[in-house]
């Protein structure tokens, strides 16, 4: 099968949920023989590190990409907002975009389209002129509930109110056009299930991304918690404010000795300046996994977002206790102290936290149970065999 996948960012390297969730799909698909060709947009939030692209990456994808200003600016969004257009959308708007990848089509034919993101589907006429190939949406979330939840937690009243209004515009445009697509792949059932609710008509099918454990050696810091996650997405800012400010104290009160590592890409200039006892902000660190070996307790405070958290399937691969709320494990069928802890208040996430410290032989078990259930759930080539079946299913390809 010949594919053409659609980036709304570089996918490589991959680097946070987005471009993991999107590789996965690219190297699942070569593993199993289609022939991949990967056009992506590009920006300054989201540049092309080619130098970090292995040849053999280059080779086998024939990687492109196009530039496309991402940058907010007042005016435009100004004028999307009294239009009742999504902003969100409109930034990805690009006639360079649309020039290659008519190109692109005119000059070889594809069996399907892969499109990752709402975000793209601006681009779907200008595939449907240039292709006969069927189209399909990779949806990662439900992007406009999102937007609603951050919503809720900005004391801001204007950024409130302008965060609301996104919200309903990126929902409108959300429901216009999930049926411009011949199928749609979710991350997650919840998400699935909210897709339809929203009129969506299209065939779908729930597949998460695909992951490969890996052992890791190197030996564990005592007493540390750590969080990890791109800290320019708004739902890991609030949530690590939350954290900091509502949990911290109290675990801090009662496990002095606990130091907290908070690392990501994108830290935030008031976080980076942090001086708070007990707490170390890393940053953008150069090897996730390695980062993830050498701590002992993953922490995701998560209070708004949709979509599955990859970076809670790379701890819980790598054998880690993970301590999550609900919203942060939404997607994900763990096993409640099982393979994962959950908490919702700070007094909750205390004593999850705190049964981990003092109790040794439980956090090692649930780490355990946790590696066990990433390799059960999320392999390559079980995740890849059912996307081409469901290709093949519905449009009755050979």
């Amino acid at each position: 099968m010949k594919v053409l996948q659609l980036c709304n960012k570089p996918p490589f390297p991959p680097v946070d949920g987005g471009t993991l969730a999107m590789n996965s799909i690219t190297q699942g698909l070569l593993s199993a023989g289609c022939e991949v060709k990967v056009l992506s947009v590009c920006s300054d939030k989201h540049p092309v590190l080619k130098g970090r692209m292995p040849e053999e990456y280059l080779k086998t994808t024939r990687f492109e990409s196009v530039y496309v200003d991402l940058g907010i600016h007042p005016l435009d969004a100004a004028v999307a907002m009294l239009c009742g257009e999504s902003y969100h959308v409109k930034r990805f708007v690009s006639r360079e975009f649309a020039s290659k990848l008519a190109q692109i089509l005119r000059d070889e034919e594809f069996d399907v389209v892969h499109v990752e993101s709402i975000f793209l589907s601006p681009y779907v006429p200008v595939i449907r002129k240039h292709s006969k190939a069927p189209i399909f949406l990779r949806a990662h979330n439900v992007e406009n509930l999102i937007w609603r939840k951050v919503a809720l937690g900005e004391r801001n009243l204007w950024k409130r109110w302008y965060m609301k209004h996104s919200a309903l515009t990126l929902g409108v445009y959300e429901r216009e056009h999930l049926n411009d697509y011949d199928g749609v792949v979710s991350i997650t059932d919840c998400d699935a299930d909210e897709l339809r609710k929203m009129g969506c008509r299209k065939p779908m099918v729930t597949i998460p991304f695909s992951i490969t454990p890996v052992a890791v050696s190197q030996e564990e810091e005592d007493g540390t918690l750590f969080h990890l996650g791109s800290m320019d997405w708004l739902p890991n800012q609030e949530g690590i404010r939350w954290f900091l400010s509502k949990v911290w104290p109290i675990v801090h009160e009662r496990m002095p000795r606990l130091t907290l590592y908070l690392a990501g890409r994108k830290m935030p200039a008031d976080l980076m300046k942090l001086d708070m006892e007990g707490v170390k902000i890393v940053g953008e660190v150069p090897d996730a996994m390695h980062f993830i070996g050498s701590k002992q307790i993953n922490v995701v405070p998560l209070l708004s977002g949709s979509g599955i958290r990859v970076k809670i399937i790379e701890a819980m691969s790598a054998g880690k206790a993970v301590v999550s709320t609900t919203v942060g494990a939404q997607g994900i069928p763990f096993t409640d102290v099982e393979n994962l802890l959950i908490a919702d208040s700070p007094e909750q996430f205390a004593d999850q936290i705190q049964r981990c410290v003092e109790d040794k032989a439980f956090r090692l078990r649930l780490g355990e149970n946790a590696r066990r259930f990433v390799c059960e759930t999320y392999s390559s080539e079980m995740l890849t065999k059912k996307l081409l079946a469901f290709y093949e299913k519905h449009l009755n390809l050979e």
